[in-house]
């Protein structure tokens, strides 16, 4: 059996300075691996086993980074020493082969988005309801919005609010860390999940992620992960397919790595009771 892995990155196999979320004497903290730098500063992290266990993870399926990273954003990192065949971005928006972006599958993502409001539209309402809580504006890929925010200064039922204008105009909102995204609800990372799986001759996929963004792509798989951290934690979602970590933050990310590998190498890794056997990093 072929699998096909589509794991989201940030907050769920990488993890910035400020996500690390590590606690204990100083001897006793992992060592750590930097896998992204931005203007030549470090900024994102996993730890030196889980690095390991990528490689082999790698390996052993088809592993494909699913982020809602621009490709921009995601060239950055470099989770692998060979960069994966397929890397998935802005949401389902772009597939990248071999680090080039797929033209066809673009047009294809672009033809659905036609039913709900014009991005144009939405970032001028997010705009306009922000406040100096908000610290920027971005569109990404020409496909949707966010803001980055002073999350402590976010009014009350100001998320609620922006949540609800947006679904009357078929887009949905992600806060995750500092940032709040509108995103088109034709624009998923499980539609670009089964592409690639499908291109990759894969009978299997498993999958992890951290918010209500990966939602789709975690109830698309046979078996995935969410870390017991993020939005999805917050917001208490479970389902019957998804197993949530043990471990929060960067710690969760090595976890990830281990039970994915588990699975990948043996599907009956996983039994009934959503409990799943590690795997050394050696």
């Amino acid at each position: 059996m072929k699998a096909v892995v589509c794991s989201d990155l940030d907050r769920t196999l990488i993890y910035s300075a400020a996500a690390l979320d590590l606690a204990g004497p100083d001897e006793t903290l992992p060592r750590l691996l930097c896998v992204e730098h931005y203007q030549a500063k470090p900024l994102s992290y996993v730890t030196e086993t889980a690095a390991r266990l990528l490689e082999r993870l790698a390996d052993a399926a088809v592993l494909v980074p699913t982020t809602t990273r621009t490709p921009e954003q995601y060239r950055r990192v470099r989770l692998l020493e060979k960069p994966p065949p397929y890397a998935i971005c802005a949401n389902g928006g772009h597939i990248l082969v071999d680090g080039v972006e797929d033209p066809e599958w673009a047009a294809r993502v672009r033809s659905r988005l036609t039913g709900a409001a014009e991005l144009a539209e939405v970032h001028e309402h997010l705009g306009r309801v922000g406040g100096e809580f908000v610290l920027k504006l971005r569109v990404a890929s020409d496909l949707f919005g966010y803001a980055v925010v002073d999350r402590a200064a976010l009014p009350d039922g100001w998320l609620a609010d922006l949540t609800g204008w947006c679904a009357e105009r078929g887009w949905r909102t992600s806060l995750q860390g500092r940032k709040v995204y509108c995103i088109p609800d034709g624009l998923t990372k499980a539609a670009a999940a089964a592409e690639v799986a499908r291109r990759a001759g894969a009978d299997r996929m498993l999958a992890a992620g951290d918010s209500l963004l990966d939602v789709d792509l975690l109830e698309a798989a046979d078996a995935a992960l969410r870390p017991a951290h993020g939005e999805l934690a917050v917001a208490g979602w479970t389902a019957p397919n998804t197993a949530v970590t043990a471990t929060r933050g960067v710690a969760a990310g090595e976890e990830i790595a281990g039970r994915l590998l588990a699975l990948a190498l043996d599907p009956g890794a996983v039994p009934a009771a959503g409990t799943w056997r590690a795997v050394s990093g050696r």
